[in-house]
């Protein structure tokens, strides 16, 4: 028997390459845990009926020598990241029966080390939404209390990774879609520097925010899938060359609290245990110094005004022609784009669409965009004079723990303030790093979140290893 639970990529690798167990073997123990757990959690859209033969083939890189610390290692993948010959519908109605024509990046790299991708997990519609409530294929539950949500976009992802239904997932975020499914889940979720990880084969929501990363259960896990995925790619214009990469090394001693950021909506019990995650660093041997970002509280309306622009212009080449669902009932040209987008994109979605073409308007561009842009550029500039005084920005992961099921859906502003810590990471492209804190009374996961210098990931890995052991 496997112990799923304990078991990280080392370990994993350690046995495989021992022979106590194969690929086989380690893959038909997820899809066991997957057949027992899956249809009331509902992490999966689809399970991949190759998934055992994708296992064989990583063994044969054991027998012939060639095998790295990911093969077959079993992934989940969140259902907009492109798998040649596998649906990606993106959690949504308007991509149901779409079929990926190629590889993402990440996806070849990946395939290359010899992983194996056990299916495609749930998400909000069109990635638009922080709890995985908005999917076109029903909602995922939190596999730590099952009436409450898994957070989002990437819930379908977290909730596989902490009900053992894999060991690892790559997930997307434009603002905090892996770290707070992470925090609300207990467990490791990883932002990367924005041009870290090619972004070529996801399906885009805003092409200046978006990321692929994992969630694992260790940093240890995060550390080596990012090592690995972290390739130039010059199929992504965004990716950013290898020797333009200032790589900045660890040993951090000096970590800023903003705690102006903190003086509303932040559930107490989330308060209390960032202070005391406060202490402990200090008791580790952390410099901790209060540090103010007056621009950084206003990252929220910035990323609700340029987010919903992007996914206006992105979301314009699902017009009920070239792809995607086509309503059949429509009469003419402008009903089929009316239909066809009203039918296959949810509330949600509409929504944000409407929000970015009237941001986008004219007469209301300079008003909103523009001056949009122009903050974004401040909190950019101010995060960047923070460094240069502190290694590290420290803040809770997201405001409250995991709310129930069904919580927040009438009210689409208290949904979007889940993101309030987000935001400044996605906006200015510095990586972040969400790493469990603890549990509230009723056992309910809580996160802390570490920011740091662009291309700063291994200051991350060891802060978040270290903070594991402390």
């Amino acid at each position: 028997m496997i112990d799923l639970k304990t078991l990280t990529i080392e370990k994993a690798h350690q046995a495989l390459k021992s022979g106590e167990y194969s690929c086989r073997d380690l893959a038909q123990a997820y899809l066991d845990v997957i057949k027992e757990k899956n249809q009331d959690i509902n992490a999966y859209i689809e399970i991949f009926d190759d998934a055992l033969l994708q296992a064989d083939k990583a063994q044969e890189k054991f027998t012939n020598g060639t095998a790295t610390l990911l093969t077959g290692i079993p992934f989940a993948m969140k259902d907009n990241i492109l798998i040649e010959g596998k649906k990606a519908s993106n959690g949504s109605k308007y991509l149901e029966k779409y079929t990926a024509v190629y590889d993402s990046t990440v996806t070849k790299i990946l395939k290359k080390e010899g992983a194996v991708f056990i299916g495609r997990t749930n998400m909000d519609d069109a990635a638009m939404g922080s709890s995985t409530q908005t999917s076109y294929y029903g909602p995922t539950k939190n596999p730590c209390d099952t009436e409450r949500v898994p957070g989002g976009s990437s819930g379908g992802s977290a909730a596989a990774v902490a009900a053992d239904m894999a060991l690892v997932a790559l997930g997307s975020e434009t603002c905090g879609s892996i770290r707070e499914p992470a925090a609300f889940c207990g467990l490791v979720g990883l932002k990367p520097t924005y041009g870290a990880v090619s972004r070529h084969g996801l399906i885009a929501m805003g092409n200046s925010l978006d990321q692929i990363a994992p969630i694992t259960k260790n940093v240890r896990d995060a550390e080596l899938i990012f090592e690995t995925i972290a390739q130039y790619d010059p199929a992504d214009s965004t990716s950013r060359p290898q020797e333009k990469r200032v790589i900045k090394k660890g040993n951090a001693k000096r970590i800023g609290i903003p705690w102006h950021l903190f003086e509303e909506g932040v559930d107490p019990f989330v308060l209390d245990n960032f202070k005391q995650s406060v202490e402990k660093l200090k008791s580790a041997g952390y410099d901790i110094v209060d540090i103010g970002l007056p621009f950084s509280k206003y990252s929220l309306a910035v990323y609700y005004i340029i987010m919903p622009a992007e996914v206006s212009t992105n979301l314009s080449r699902f017009d009920g022609i070239r792809y995607g669902y086509s309503d059949q009932n429509a009469t003419n040209l402008l009903e089929v784009y009316k239909r066809s987008r009203g039918i296959g994109f949810g509330k949600e979605v509409r929504r944000r669409v409407l929000l970015g073409t009237y941001i986008l308007s004219h007469g209301y561009y300079d008003a909103y965009y523009n001056k949009a842009i122009q903050v974004r550029e401040k909190i950019t500039q101010e995060l960047t004079k923070a460094f240069e005084t502190v290694d590290l920005i420290a803040t809770p992961t997201a405001p409250t723990p995991a709310f129930k099921l069904g919580e927040k859906m009438n009210d689409p502003v208290a949904m979007y303030l889940m993101d309030i810590f987000s935001a400044p990471a996605n906006l200015s492209g510095v990586p972040s790093i969400a790493v469990p804190s603890g549990t509230t009374a009723t056992g309910l996961p809580l996160s802390i979140q570490f920011m740091a210098p662009h291309f700063a990931e291994a200051t991350l890995f060891e802060i978040g290893k270290k903070f594991e052991t402390i």
